[in-house]
């Protein structure tokens, strides 16, 4: 399993060769907004002008085979909600009003693409070859710590009959180990909520931890029973000129991040 970059033109994105729908992990390149904001923000709440972030939707559109109209973009607050959404989201965020506050996305709807942000966080798309169902979730420490992606998984059980061992987990670009240094309140929490599995992915340094949230991720999709899990090698901070990085710029720049198209529908 691995990861590979795609071009459209100007426009780069991440593929996981262990996901068999259309789907994408954005970089900040080939889009249309300017400034700080150059080039691929898809984040609709950065100070962008809509149309450019309009635009940039129809151009990451054309890569996935997926119409705009019918993106879902998630609403995140850093928590562990997860929603279930289909056909009457359609929009949601882009041309509609925005969803309830959520930090991850299931569907079993045809042609839905459903999107999450990062900067630094980490992105997760899964899929069940077996329903058609896709799940996008935004996984930053604390919905780590919540196990948001096991939520998701349960989630997509209960909704659409998806069995955990069918399912196809990729662990997009985030803030690696090399880079996410935190004092001890992160790791407290992540061990306190998880255990062991987070405990070897915690590495002292100094008065400092080094914590690697794509594998305390990939453990807890396992735990949950997912057998097939693929890991972006990519850290945001590492390459902050292709990626963006909130920890790099301080909190100015736009938003990268996942999208993945409910192509099969066989529920």
């Amino acid at each position: 399993m691995s990861f590979e970059t795609k071009h459209l033109g100007a426009l780069e994105y991440l593929r996981a060769s262990c996901l068999t729908v259309p789907h994408g992990f954005t970089t900040r390149l080939g889009g249309v907004s300017r400034g700080h904001l150059a080039s691929l923000n898809i984040g609709t709440h950065r100070g962008d002008d809509p149309e450019n972030v309009l635009k940039n939707y129809q151009i990451l559109g054309s890569a996935l085979g997926a119409d705009p109209e019918k993106f879902v973009l998630s609403h995140q607050v850093h928590g562990d909600t997860v929603l279930a959404v289909d056909g009457r989201h359609a929009g949601a965020g882009l041309y509609g009003p925005p969803l309830p506050a959520c930090d991850a996305l299931i569907t079993a709807t045809p042609g839905l693409c459903l999107v999450v942000f990062t900067a630094d966080c980490t992105p997760i798309l899964l899929h069940d070859p077996v329903t058609g169902a896709v799940g996008a979730v935004h996984a930053g420490w604390r919905g780590t710590a919540a196990a948001i992606a096991e939520k998701a998984v349960a989630a997509m059980a209960a909704c659409y009959g998806t069995r955990p061992e069918d399912l196809e987990a990729a662990i997009g670009p985030n803030i690696g180990p090399c880079c996410f240094t935190t004092h001890a309140d992160v790791p407290e929490a992540l061990i306190g909520a998880l255990g062991e599995t987070a405990a070897p992915f915690i590495r002292p340094s100094g008065e400092k931890f080094h914590v690697d949230l794509k594998k305390i991720n990939e453990q807890v999709l396992r735990r949950a029973g997912v057998k097939t899990v693929d890991l972006s090698a990519d850290c945001t901070a590492c390459q902050s000129g292709r990626f963006w990085s909130h920890r790099v710029t301080q909190g100015l720049r736009g938003s990268q991040g996942a999208a993945i198209v409910c192509r099969e529908g066989r529920l």
